[in-house]
């Protein structure tokens, strides 16, 4: 068996940005490193071609009668930038506290290895294991998954008699409290440009006598939120559902503190709308969040212009019930109807993703259906976690979004079982990303037992 460690190191110096073109040799590195791995482990691997980054593909196959399970992953990475603001080079792992430290070590190549390493001791301890066991790794998550669609309509076959789709790449309150992720928020991604005249002019010729873009998308923007806070378009919350209970109650097991939370963040407060907590908020209200601001000149120094254009970029978080094109539709309407008189309006349509909710065994008054394979598969999880973790797990939802669970579930009909591993400290997307080591160490642990539960009951 592979020592995880060493060969995490090794992934993350791939640099696999798949946002852009100049790393793509970092892309074929890493999508060589974890399929080296799986050959290792005993592993057919196939690199099947997309319209972008191919997606790995490797199978363990046996009777028809056993469980399959799909391990879902990406070894794709968020672009590094601002490089200043790291503190070890992010393509050069480098291990200090307990933590690896490098771009992509929480998302996801640290828990993808810890799936990884589970699965390859599990399959050395038991070779015999009456399993049938998928991996699907793709290279676009950090670009929408914009090809998995195609991928799964055209390859269909190649996960033909699945049962659920097993992956980490959601997150935990702490090191020592596993959470299994049950919901994600849906997204809409677009930017909206307001132009006036041909070119940037003087502002002291012209300045007064027409509306400045800049001003006029302020308007527009301060439009879209009420002063408690709640987005102020019609029908926004037209179809949020009704939290459950359990929900409630599993959330507040956690026993999080607004003031430790808000300390963490460094805010001095919190903007909630009404009758939500901060932590209610994130996983069970949509939002509408401004992503980048911009236009006339940006430089050192001082340019007195009135520029041509301005641009924002805007970002909408979906829940359960509610469709990117329906959401689409009533917020395109409102901006439209409010952009300033004089102004033009352009609006770029950008990636989406599908709200995703799954109740877990036991949780819910009105259970949906599933597979009797699934319910194993959550009974198995919840004797692992308490076994690794020494506590239970908590089902909740989480604010985040993973576009592609939900085309999973349209496509194919699969639900998830999504296991935490990364930590609020991990610093998702930012400089000094990390990994918890001891963690994905809990993790190989967990990952191990679930299949081997699953397996031989």
């Amino acid at each position: 068996m592979f020592d995880p460690v060493a060969k995490l190191k090794e992934y993350i110096r791939h640099a696999s940005v798949s946002a852009d073109p100049a790393y793509a040799e970092g892309m074929k590195g890493a999508r060589e490193c974890v399929g080296g791995l799986l050959r290792g482990i005993g592993f057919n691997v196939e690199y099947v071609p997309t319209a972008g980054h191919p997606v790995i593909v490797a199978k363990r196959g046996g009777d028809a009668s056993w469980p399959h399970v799909i391990i879902y992953g990406h070894y794709d990475v968020q672009p590094p930038d601002p490089l200043d603001l790291w503190t070890t080079p992010p393509f050069e792992p480098v291990e200090k506290n307990g933590r690896l430290h490098g771009r992509g070590t929480a998302d996801n190549k640290g828990p993808l290895m810890a799936h990884l390493a589970g699965v390859g001791r599990l399959l050395e301890s038991d070779p015999t294991l009456p399993l049938r066991i998928t991996f699907v790794i793709e290279g676009e998550e950090e670009v929408g998954s914009k090809n998995f669609n195609s991928f799964l309509r055209e390859h269909r076959e190649k996960l033909a008699g699945a049962d659920f789709v097993f992956l980490s790449d959601t997150g935990i309150p702490n090191a020592n409290q596993m959470v299994i992720t049950v919901g994600l928020r849906g997204m809409v991604c677009f930017e909206i440009e307001l132009s006036n005249a041909r070119m940037d002019l003087h502002s002291g010729m012209h300045g007064g006598v027409l509306l400045n873009p800049i001003q006029g998308l302020a308007e527009l923007c301060a439009s879209l939120h009420t002063p408690d806070g709640r987005v102020n378009i019609p029908g926004f919350y037209n179809e949020v559902i009704d939290v459950e209970p359990w929900e409630r109650e599993e959330l507040t097991t956690l026993g999080l503190k607004e003031k430790d939370y808000a300390e963490f963040l460094g805010i001095g407060q919190f903007y909630v709308p009404p009758g939500y907590t901060p932590f209610e908020a994130i996983r069970f209200l949509p939002t509408l969040e401004f992503n980048g601001f911009g236009g006339g000149y940006q430089g050192e120094g001082s340019k007195t212009v009135i520029p041509s254009k301005a641009r924002v970029k805007i970002s909408c978080r979906l829940v359960p019930n509610q469709t990117p094109d329906k959401m689409k539709a009533i917020i395109f309407q409102a901006i439209r109807e409010r952009t300033p008189k004089g102004l033009k309006l352009k609006i770029t349509d950008q990636h989406d993703a599908v709200p995703y909710v799954v109740v877990p065994p036991g949780r819910s008054n009105t259970p949906a259906e599933q597979s009797p394979v699934l319910a194993r598969a959550f009974r198995a999880t919840d004797k692992a976690v308490a076994e690794v973790w020494g506590r239970p797990a908590l089902y909740l939802r989480e604010g985040g979004s993973v576009g592609l669970i939900a085309d999973l579930k349209r496509e194919l009909n699969l639900d998830a079982i999504m296991l935490g591993l990364f930590l609020p400290e991990d610093n998702l997307h930012a400089p000094n990303e990390s990994f918890n080591l001891a963690v994905m160490q809990k993790g190989i642990e967990t990952v191990q037992r679930v299949l081997h539960n699953l397996a031989r009951g």
